[in-house]
């Protein structure tokens, strides 16, 4: 069985020593479990602030952030997906989800390819968008790694299960407008919920959204929602609205063994 911690909190918006201390509070938490991964949101330290991304970047080891968290994937013994944090390399801005294993070493990294530039969104006009598609190999399984808005592109998916993921991440900020009436909103947290789904049953693996919850900006409203679905559609957690860890135990096996009778990754 697979230990798997995910997070939902709502960050201080630029404040990200405040954000670091919460993550590791709520990791501290789960000390007595098992832990093989622990999966952070998209904007983990900084909150859905613009400022913060294009003022105040990690470099491309991921700076301050993933310093922090190496420490913790250490004192632990888990790997780490670390949400996302502003990558700088060299004039160009990634939204970028490294990967740390036990020894807290970066194993892997992953810059979002498709950015949200609809509805009023407006990350390509700051951030670049990546090329390259991850997988790793940790040692309990193979990971695929996506964020947020890759969520609407299940042909992403297809090429990571080609690759063998097993289990399938997507650090999340999954907003929207505050302004919004509440029919809106309940029908953006089912489609939220029915994707998650179809990601987890199309690709038959574990598909886990670690998404951020309540306010980070005035205008913005994150769903949360953070789910742990299993590979025949199984909703084995859902956080809700609220600030909290998920944590599972994942039956590896019941993957493989759905991989070996359904070749999802060779039908087109």
């Amino acid at each position: 069985m697979a230990g798997i911690l995910n997070l939902q909190f709502t960050p201080k918006s630029g404040d990200k020593e405040f954000n670091l201390q919460k993550v590791s509070q709520m990791i501290s938490q789960y000390c007595d479990k098992k832990l093989d991964l622990i999966i952070l949101p998209e904007f983990f330290s900084t909150g859905i602030c613009d400022d913060a991304f294009i003022n105040f970047p990690e470099d491309t080891k991921g700076g301050v952030v993933v310093k922090f968290l190496s420490a913790v994937a250490k004192r632990f013994n888990t790997n780490i997906i670390c949400g996302t944090v502003s990558e700088k390399v060299e004039d160009k801005l990634y939204n970028t989800a490294f990967v740390l294993n036990r020894n807290g070493e970066i194993i892997g990294k992953y810059r979002k390819i498709h950015l949200y530039n609809f509805f009023g969104g407006n990350e390509g006009t700051y951030t670049d968008a990546g090329n390259d598609i991850l997988v790793v190999d940790l040692d309990f399984a193979k990971v695929g790694v996506s964020v947020c808005f890759d969520i609407k592109f299940p042909l992403l998916y297809k090429e990571l299960i080609r690759q063998g993921a097993e289990i399938i991440v997507s650090p999340s900020a999954w907003s929207i407008l505050s302004s919004a009436k509440n029919k809106e909103k309940e029908i953006f947290i089912k489609t939220w919920e029915a994707m998650n789904i179809c990601r987890a049953t199309e690709s038959l693996v574990y598909f886990i959204t670690s998404n951020l919850t309540g306010k980070t900006v005035p205008y913005l409203e994150s769903i949360g929602h953070s789910m742990i679905t299993a590979p025949m559609g199984e909703v084995i957690c859902n956080a809700g609205f609220a600030e909290t860890p998920i944590y599972a135990d994942l039956d590896m096996k019941v993957v493989r063994d759905l991989k070996g009778k359904v070749p999802v990754a060779l039908i087109d």
